[in-house]
């Protein structure tokens, strides 16, 4: 196959010609020269273009993604990588379904209040805890205004 410029990369890999630019400003890909102001690229840009785009589906950075490919630009892939990957997907999916499984309840629970009801209120003791949703690290809890007013009133000498 001839070599293609970058307007037919982009139609071919779906990517815009942005994006490819700026890939190759990151070192992703690298275009071999240029025909009037277009770059030109060897059509195995578009496999390297699919394993880009599967990386960043997978929820990898570019920076990861970077370190995929051995300096003369073969996929070198991290199996270690990929494994922990998995297991980061595995965690996220795990809590996406108990979310999905407690919207689902509380859409269709009878209790007269959502706050009545123990599922949705074990669903928010989970959210409180970090244990879903975006918090990744465990606050400690949050004292009370008497207990807080107290102890200002010790380091005051009162």
């Amino acid at each position: 196959m001839r070599d293609i410029d970058i307007a037919e990369a982009a139609r071919l890999s779906g990517v815009r010609a942005s994006t490819l630019r700026f890939y190759e400003e990151k070192g992703l890909i690298a275009s071999h020269g240029r025909r009037g102001l277009r770059r030109m690229f060897d059509p195995a840009v578009l496999d390297r273009l699919a394993l880009i785009a599967l990386g960043r589906a997978a929820g990898f950075s570019l920076d990861e993604i970077a370190r995929m490919f051995a300096p003369d630009g073969r996929p070198r892939i991290d199996r270690r990588m990929l494994a922990a990957k998995a297991e980061e997907l595995e965690r996220t999916i795990r809590k996406l379904n108990a979310m999905r499984d407690g919207l689902r309840h509380a859409a269709a629970c009878p209790a007269p209040s959502h706050m009545e009801c123990p599922t949705f209120r074990r669903l928010l003791r989970a959210a409180a805890s970090g244990a879903i949703g975006e918090r990744k690290t465990r606050r400690p809890p949050r004292k009370s205004f008497a207990a807080t007013g107290r102890e200002q009133g010790r380091a005051r000498g009162s």
